[in-house]
């Protein structure tokens, strides 16, 4: 037996586990999207009825609503968050492995743990440590309309239509420290020289982000925008142990509404549907996301 058999044949259960659990699903996936398919019957063509109910489902466009507005809030802000921690712990002399490990943990913690946690500190423990704060607030208000009745208090985070979501996106950022060591690894090979440089032609420190590090690191931070946006439109496991797309449906994101209606309805046909829907989204955020940084992005030896 030759090399090249050889290793076709350390590489076939690879291979066979490529095929079954990843290609054949997504070529049956887009022929059940045109079927009624309810798992426990044969599937039944349909042609593009399900896509066409879904341009009237108001609940899958809210969905799909609610998914932007959470990519649109926690792209952004994870990803400034994420480098201004990595230019911090790039700027320290001494501990940056401690640093880089302690903005890493949240990472490691399951998303079911994690979810928990950020039950326990949405369900009183936040609001424990902001009553102090509002009332104080409510007290110098008073000084100035002695007949106050409408005092302020913290919001019920989870429980509002309009805090549920934003909720959302402020437990997203307590795992930013991937993004972040992604980002340090790049920062510590910028060239010291070109900073040099700036400092003699009397650039200000943020002149020398702006003009230097941003520049440099620009391949990463069009790597982390992609990756954001794919992971940002694929949320799941926390808002569906947290809030069960609730409440009124205010989070409700389209890879929930996608389970709904696969496992709970079973109609499997139109969540395959949903499903294409979600990837053509993803992928033309994606291509636009290279479309608009095609000459903004530097690539060293080009």
């Amino acid at each position: 037996m030759n090399s090249g058999r050889k290793g076709l044949l350390f590489a076939l259960p690879w291979i066979v586990g490529l095929g079954l659990f990843t290609l054949y699903p997504l070529v049956a996936s887009i022929y059940y999207s045109f079927t009624h398919f309810s798992v426990l019957q044969a599937p039944k063509f349909i042609g593009i009825a399900n896509y066409t109910e879904m341009a009237t489902d108001g609940i899958f466009w809210l969905a799909l609503w609610n998914t932007f507005v959470y990519a649109g809030l926690s792209i952004p802000l994870g990803l400034v968050l994420s480098l201004a921690l990595a230019i911090l712990v790039n700027s320290v002399k001494r501990g940056q492995v401690l640093y880089s490990v302690i903005f890493y943990i949240p990472e490691l913690i399951p998303g079911v743990v994690a979810a928990i946690v950020w039950l326990f500190i949405f369900g009183g423990l936040l609001n424990g440590l902001l009553d102090p704060v509002f009332d104080a607030m409510n007290w110098v208000r008073r000084l100035f309309d002695p007949n106050l009745k409408e005092l302020w208090r913290p919001p019920v985070w989870l429980g509002s239509t309009t805090w549920a979501l934003p909720s959302l996106v402020l437990m997203g950022l307590w795992t930013v420290g991937q993004t972040a060591f992604i980002y340090l690894a790049k920062l510590q090979d910028v060239p010291q020289e070109l900073y040099e440089a700036a400092e003699i032609d009397g650039a200000t420190p943020w002149q020398k982000v702006w003009f230097v590090t941003l520049p440099m690191i620009s391949p990463i931070i069009l790597f982390n925008t992609i990756m954001s946006i794919i992971g940002a439109f694929q949320v799941f496991t926390q808002p569906y142990i947290m809030t069960n797309g609730g409440p009124d449906n205010a989070t409700m994101f389209v890879p929930q509404y996608i389970w709904e209606s696969a496992f709970v309805t079973m109609r499997m046909g139109y969540a395959c549907a949903m499903s294409w829907i979600l990837f053509l989204v993803i992928a033309v955020l994606t291509v636009l996301a290279f479309k608009i940084s095609k000459d903004r992005v530097y690539y060293a030896g080009r």
